[in-house]
């Protein structure tokens, strides 16, 4: 409704133009997301999840009437341009926490840098599971899933319960791909069993000819893959077609359409994906189906999947943490809220931090892609 300010000028009732109230301030909240590269399909997957909960909250008045603003930038999953991307949101004062970030090495350099310690705001959601970022403890990453080394003792756990003791490596050569090998070294350690190959491939290409043939003479039973879209999809095609038998795992970080579209359906049928989220393909937990219907409303066309479907958890917990943070929150207080979630529902799945503890949940599970390309449990 429109209003009139009036004002007494020179002995007389001035009237002024009319006003209209000031829109609320928004809340901004910067990504950093491999939209480009090696990873693209995988970044558009992470803002998607993001965004159809943002889009949500603030189709119902936003956070404490305040509406949520995601400004999304495009690194590339290069490190370097992860770095200078995340000091120029942070050199904004409205950009009040980061969110959904991939790569260890990129993140990992963000710490060794002192760029979170320097900006002060909480990073909620990173699509890592990089040990090297939860130990030593920092208090600026707030981790939704379960890290590498979870992962890699429920691959090895599997494997070797299937009696397959030849368990081989293929790993991108950087942190991420460094630090899953290390959690296989330390499961199979457990075991008292070797390493049958460890065949690294360079970051940022899909050259993995070389960990094709190393992996296949070393006759493993079986092969856990630390790496990424792309060169997983080359390997797996590469190692089917030089003869490769083994049983294939991979850690939680491909897109499992993609690698069934990139190595064809006879390559990819039968591989192993270890997971840090619940199934997302069948609405059976109230926030699966609460991620169906917001996917129909705000992305129709979309289908589920779980990168998507982690991002969107990540993006609750952010939420909750910009309510707790009050009407004026800022990049402290959003740090202190996020640490006060001890036990948050998120419909089905609890999750929870402390001053002492920044990893949300341990959940682990692996799936297999099946016959007709579909992923099943």
């Amino acid at each position: 409704m429109r209003r009139r300010e009036f004002a007494l000028a020179a002995g007389a009732m001035v009237a002024l133009p009319s006003v209209r109230a000031a829109a609320p301030a928004e809340l901004v909240v910067g990504q950093v997301a491999p939209l480009s590269g090696v990873l693209a399909s995988t970044g558009a997957q992470m803002v998607l999840g993001g965004r159809i909960w943002f889009d949500h909250v603030n189709a119902a008045g936003g956070v404490h009437g305040r509406p949520i603003r995601l400004l999304v930038k495009d690194d590339g999953y290069r490190v370097d341009d992860t770095v200078r991307l995340t000091r120029e949101l942070l050199a904004q004062p409205e950009v009040l926490a980061l969110y959904g970030f991939a790569g260890t090495a990129n993140i990992g350099k963000l710490l060794s840098d002192g760029v979170l310690e320097q900006g002060g705001a909480a990073l909620v959601a990173p699509y890592t599971g990089g040990e090297s970022l939860r130990t030593p403890f920092n208090p600026w990453i707030f981790h939704l899933r379960a890290g590498y080394a979870d992962e890699a003792e429920h691959m090895v756990q599997q494997a070797t319960t299937l009696g397959l003791k030849r368990i081989a490596v293929m790993y991108q050569d950087d942190g991420f791909g460094q630090a899953g090998l290390e959690g296989v070294r330390q499961a199979l350690a457990r075991r008292s069993l070797p390493l049958s190959v460890a065949a690294g491939y360079e970051r940022n290409t899909d050259k993995v000819e070389d960990a094709a043939r190393r992996i296949k003479d070393s006759d493993a039973q079986a092969v856990i893959m630390i790496s990424v879209n792309r060169p997983t999809a080359a390997f797996v095609k590469r190692y089917r077609e030089l003869g490769g038998g083994a049983q294939l795992y991979n850690i939680s970080v491909v897109d499992p359409a993609e690698i069934v579209k990139l190595a064809g359906l006879r390559n990819a049928h039968g591989l192993g994906i270890c997971q840090v989220v619940p199934y997302p393909y069948t609405p059976t937990l109230p926030v699966v189906r609460e991620y169906h219907e917001l996917l129909k409303r705000h992305a129709p066309g979309e289908a589920p999947n779980y990168t998507s479907f982690e991002e969107f958890l990540g993006a609750k917990v952010l939420v909750e943490g910009l309510r707790r943070a009050g009407p004026n929150p800022t990049r402290g207080r959003i740090v202190g809220a996020l640490e006060s979630l001890a036990r948050l529902d998120l419909g089905g799945i609890t999750v929870g931090y402390s001053p002492g503890n920044r990893v949300a949940s341990r959940f682990v599970e692996v799936t297999v892609i099946g016959s007709t390309g579909k992923l099943l449990k």
